[in-house]
């Protein structure tokens, strides 16, 4: 077995960062939730116990049990570092105040594994309501603040770690040092796992399972879609069947130029205008949720339909990223949350088909990276992330041909703007949005009553959190200006000042 990191996930909103950080050291690892653990292997080198936010004093609290893991080491971290003290006997209390945001290490113990290179006085991320205050005559304590005693701690002749700072945040600034004392000199990990190698592993694999089969795969133009194809198209080559949708949701001129870029690359790929049938699944429809699922059902039904003229397909590709598996996974299960589009999540089972997914365990940075090594084009691994609905969550209120055109037409102008003063590769994603509102306007000697839109930008990781783009005052003039003077229908632009949380990053 290739070996790996295991991350226990206790609920905490870092977990998912905790596994970024040791992808960066080229070393793969996989988050399970505590009480769903995978069979255990070999290859397992160490494992890392999230934070959470319950309290090992609750009844109920979730837990572990590490001897499962043999001599494996272990770092608990937060929570974790908290419930292997509360396990041996340790006391955990709580605060005596709330110890959240940036502390400074006043004691290093610079012969433990773990801190080496770690400095005093070094910046560190506190997250906690309860305190490690006692620990066993066992456990040595590693490091400490000048509020928190037990900072750090090693359990004597054991590989067992324990930190009450969260390495895994920006804020702990010597944090990914510690990470890579943990992982690579005490887990003894390689740092082996680059996306050359797992283009390489990928390939083969695919080449197993799917053989001689055929695949079906629904394409967006998007990242994740566009690496899934390259990868089983390498595999299998034509007997990968691509399928791009004209929802009639796009943005302007994308079905034309994405089918385009795709028989570049050598893809077999059929084109499909299904613009009129979600028109018509759509009419009347305002509600947000409502109109998700319409465009999902159509969605489904388009590709069904055409997956049908293809004889003997097997495998249904799918662009899945490791994000989608880690929130299907969840330690609280499948998220209630989980918008309506996701995934296309009803076509496996209506198409009765053995599901592929080439992706499902990297994160959306790591998939640019991979596409990088195939050679795609920068322009598509590039691209901004669009909503599965598109456009139809973009147009607030219901959705109209005309109503579509008028929003291409403002959020081409955007994008292209973007580009020309060199913007668009430093916002993550950026769009129009077409409000249900008019506005009294004056132009020329005539006074105008007509639509208004908001833009859009900002910036990323992974979409988990996002903040709004300080764009140039100057270059939203322009903008301004010319949507209002070369889309007929707007009188009124606006721009969008509010980050993720509280708000979303789409407004629908």
């Amino acid at each position: 077995m290739p070996e790996q990191i295991l991350i226990l996930d206790f609920g905490s909103q870092f977990t998912q960062l905790i596994a970024r950080r040791v992808r960066e050291l080229n070393v793969y690892c996989e988050i399970h939730p505590f009480n769903h653990l995978p069979p255990l292997h070999a290859g397992i080198k160490g494992v890392i116990l999230s934070g959470s936010p319950c309290s090992v004093r609750d009844a109920g609290a979730p837990d572990v049990d590490l001897s499962q893991f043999g001599d494996v080491p272990v770092l608990g971290v937060c929570y974790g570092a908290q419930l292997i003290a509360h396990q041996r006997g340790g006391t955990v209390s709580p605060s005596q105040m709330r110890e959240y945001g940036r502390a400074k290490l006043s004691s290093v113990d610079h012969h433990s594994e773990l801190l080496k290179e770690i400095s005093i006085d070094s910046q560190v991320w506190m997250s906690h309501a309860d305190t490690i205050v006692s620990v066993p005559d066992n456990f040595e304590i590693t490091a400490s603040t000048n509020s928190v005693k037990i900072a750090a701690y090693k359990i004597r002749n054991e590989q067992i770690y324990g930190i009450q700072f969260h390495p895994e945040v920006t804020h702990t600034l010597e944090g990914k040092n510690l990470l890579r004392n943990f992982v690579v000199h005490i887990c003894g990990c390689a740092q082996d796992w680059t996306p050359d190698q797992f283009v390489e592993t990928t390939i083969k694999d695919l080449k197993n399972k799917l053989g001689n089969d055929k695949v079906v795969m629904a394409l967006s133009g998007g990242v994740d879609s566009t690496v899934a194809a390259t990868l089983i198209h390498k595999a299998i080559g034509k007997n990968l069947y691509c399928i791009f949708v004209d929802n009639g949701l796009l943005r302007k001129g994308e079905f034309e130029q994405v089918l385009v870029s795709y028989e570049g690359m050598g893809l077999n790929i059929k084109g499909i205008d299904a613009k009129q049938k979600f028109y018509s699944a759509l009419a009347g429809l305002s509600e947000p949720e409502a109109k998700r699922k319409a465009i999902g059902k159509t969605f489904i039904d388009v590709f069904d339909e055409e997956s049908h003229k293809i004889s003997d397909v097997k495998w249904l590709g799918q662009g899945t990223i490791y994000p989608d598996v880690i929130e299907s996974v969840s330690i609280k299960g499948p998220s209630a949350t989980i918008k309506s589009h996701h995934n296309v999540g009803g076509l496996p089972a209506k198409m009765n088909l053995k599901v592929v997914e080439p992706l499902n365990t990297l994160f959306k940075d790591e998939v640019r990276l991979v596409g990088k090594t195939l050679h795609i084009d920068p322009t598509i691994l590039g691209r901004h992330p669009f909503p599965g609905p598109g456009l139809g969550i973009r147009i607030l209120g219901d959705i109209s041909p005309d109503k579509v055109a008028v929003l291409q037409e403002a959020d081409q102008i955007f994008i292209n703007a973007l580009r020309k003063h060199n913007l668009y590769d430093k916002v993550w994603q950026a769009g129009v949005v077409l409000l249900p509102i008019h506005s009294v306007g004056v132009m020329g000697d005539e006074r105008t009553y007509e639509k208004v839109v908001a833009l859009r930008a900002v910036m990323s990781v992974d979409g988990m959190t996002a903040d709004w783009v300080h764009l140039p005052h100057e270059f939203l003039s322009e903008v301004s200006s010319d949507i209002i003077n070369k889309v007929k229908g707007i009188n009124r632009v606006v721009y969008d000042i509010s980050s993720k949380p509280p708000a979303t990053i789409e407004w629908e």
